[in-house]
């Protein structure tokens, strides 16, 4: 019986796997995300397909644990002083958002597909509830949490995750099965849980930890996270909120604690697991027997409630202050429904506000929108990259510096420093137009331009400067400009950052009159600091390190003269002197 029992567990959880293994890393190299490998999975092996698994509901409440978790994660980059500054974008800009969106939604819904009053405003509330796993997962792959832009997305989140409380608080009110007296019961009761978890949070959790830290067993470290995430959640779904907004408080409390990084990287496994379980719960979530039944309406009303939530999302981002670039962004990670719809329709089913047919309608609604938002995104990504949207930047034309600088990324930054302190008066291209921003609101001017093109460069002025420091992280493109500015402006000293040794080696038979690889001297700083570190006299640090540096001068000379191997410049290595092996090594990537 234990083994039976034993090959019933393994046996799904292995077909979950498989399928994952096999949909992800496909859709990925399709260029689709993961996300939509997950989704697309979800329904082969559910049952709406294969009916590999009758009970996705089930897979789908357990697995929103992984959201909880990330949740969790994500409250642990925030100290609570930065989520107190982020106040006003929650309580401002998430109120504006939500209350705009509900309100268009459910005129759509009782004005196009004639709607009740209070099916339209679930339906629309429903949708408005946009997917925090979805998002945070996009804004984490693409680096843009800690960002102004990503900032403003998370606190929308954050209050449309406040919204279920009194959501679920209007859908009581409204059954017919209720006296409309539970929903301040529920809200009083949500209060009190929050200063409850407050509470907690705020005095207990690191002494907790810090006994846990006693034991010097990862093991219960592991436990003792896992017990405060899981504990604050269900603290919150008790009292009717959101569990993932119950671990996203405890990760903010947490966020100062000395233990903090140790509880991030024992909560990181599960939380990937679980979260990739809850997209996969999603897809199999999807029915395909309402999709034939009426898929004309599914379409028309997905297309009606993405139109209708665009609109209101870019409308808000730009009247409070964002470009167009970023409205356009945002709106693309905003258009879907997410996982708490799945909630509030299930409230509003047993509270008799909307009947099954309008729950399995709307649900399989919201489950198409969170399918199709990768798709969305890729195409609003391209559509920006392609018109490198110009909002705030101003082009390179008639520039007179005595320096053109070709890149303005973190090497480009530094190198203009020395200029600048000296009064140098200096003109800055770059291509990035996010960068182009920054650097504005910092002080610098920079333009935008191609260093590759011959007419960018004559309009930044390359044909009277002095220099052209070019600082791009690109070495095709790097040489492409030394043999333009060779060409057409030979008046100007030419000094590159060379990406590595075979780039140098490159630019040195080039001609141009001063090349750094963009690593060396900061290797040799930290090389030098190590010996330091080990107590080694200032005359035997400064002996190693210029020891080091004649004999990569003399490889690297020897290496432009040498012959070459298969395209390739073969590296002549000398023998290290047996003092200085341990502190010296060549330079085969620098």
């Amino acid at each position: 019986m234990a083994e039976a029992s034993l090959g019933q567990t393994i046996g799904p959880a292995i077909v979950l796997m498989g399928a994952a293994v096999a949909a992800v890393p496909l859709f990925r190299w399709l260029g689709l995300g993961s996300v939509l490998g997950y989704f697309a999975a979800g329904a082969l092996v559910g049952p709406s397909v294969l009916g590999l698994f009758t009970d996705a509901l089930s897979i789908l409440h357990f697995s929103e644990l992984g959201v909880v978790m990330f949740l969790f994660v994500i409250g642990l980059e925030l100290r609570p002083h930065k989520l107190w500054a982020m106040r006003g974008q929650i309580f401002g800009l998430g109120l504006v958002q939500v209350a705009a969106a509900i309100g268009v939604l459910a005129l759509t819904g009782t004005l196009v597909f004639g709607l009740s009053g209070p099916v339209a405003f679930i339906a629309g509330a429903g949708f408005v509830l946009s997917s925090t796993a979805v998002i945070m997962s996009v804004l984490q792959d693409r680096g843009d949490l800690s960002s102004v832009e990503g900032q403003k997305s998370v606190s929308i989140l954050l209050f449309e995750d406040l919204m279920i409380v009194p959501l679920l608080a209007v859908v009581a009110f409204l059954s017919p099965l209720s006296q409309g007296q539970s929903g301040w019961t529920d809200i009083l009761l949500a209060f009190g849980a929050l200063l409850v978890l407050l509470g907690v949070s705020r005095w207990w959790l690191n002494p907790f930890f810090a006994l846990l830290a006693r034991a010097r067993t990862l093991e219960v470290m592991t436990a003792g996270a896992l017990l405060v995430v899981l504990g604050a959640a269900l603290l919150m779904d008790v009292a009717g909120l959101s569990m993932a907004m119950g671990a996203f408080l405890a990760g903010v409390m947490l966020s100062t604690s000395s233990y903090r990084h140790q509880i991030e990287s024992d909560i990181e496994p599960f939380r990937g697991l679980l979260m990739g379980l809850f997209f996969l719960a999603v897809g199999m979530s999807l029915d395909l027997s309402v999709v034939a039944a009426e898929w004309w309406l599914l379409l028309l009303m997905l297309a009606a409630f993405i139109i209708a939530k665009g609109v209101v999302v870019y409308a808000v981002a730009r009247v409070l202050g964002s470009s167009n670039h970023q409205a356009l962004r945002r709106t693309s990670m905003f258009l879907q429904g997410g996982e708490f719809a799945f909630v509030l329709f299930a409230a509003a089913t047993t509270g008799g506000v909307i009947d099954a047919r309008d729950n399995a309608l709307f649900t399989t609604v919201v489950i198409f929108s969170m399918a199709l938002t990768p798709l969305l995104m890729i195409a609003a990504d391209r559509r920006l990259r392609s018109e490198a949207s110009m909002d705030g930047v101003e082009a390179a034309r008639d520039l007179t510096g005595k320096v053109l600088l070709i890149g303005f990324g973190r090497f480009g930054q530094i190198a203009s420093q020395l200029l600048l302190a000296k009064g140098v008066s200096l003109s800055v291209i770059d291509m990035n137009t996010d960068r182009i921003r920054d650097a504005g609101r910092f002080g610098f001017k920079v333009f935008f331009g191609d260093g590759t093109r011959l007419d960018t460069l004559r309009h930044s002025g390359a044909g009277s400067a002095d220099a052209l420091m070019i600082c791009v992280n690109d070495p095709k493109a790097a040489m492409h400009m030394v043999e333009l500015a060779q060409h057409e402006f030979p008046q100007a000293r030419i000094l590159v950052r060379s990406y590595d040794r075979g780039h140098a080696v490159e630019l040195i038979r080039a001609g141009v009159d001063y090349q750094i690889r963009e690593t060396v001297e900061s290797a040799y700083l930290m090389g030098a600091e190590g010996l330091r570190a080990l107590g080694y006299a200032e005359l035997d640090i400064e002996e190693a390190a210029e020891d080091v540096r004649q004999r990569d001068n003399e490889r690297l000379s020897e290496q432009v003269q040498g012959d070459a191997m298969s395209g390739r410049d073969r590296l002549h290595i000398q023998p290290i002197p047996e003092p200085l092996r341990k502190v010296s090594a060549p330079s085969f990537f620098s």
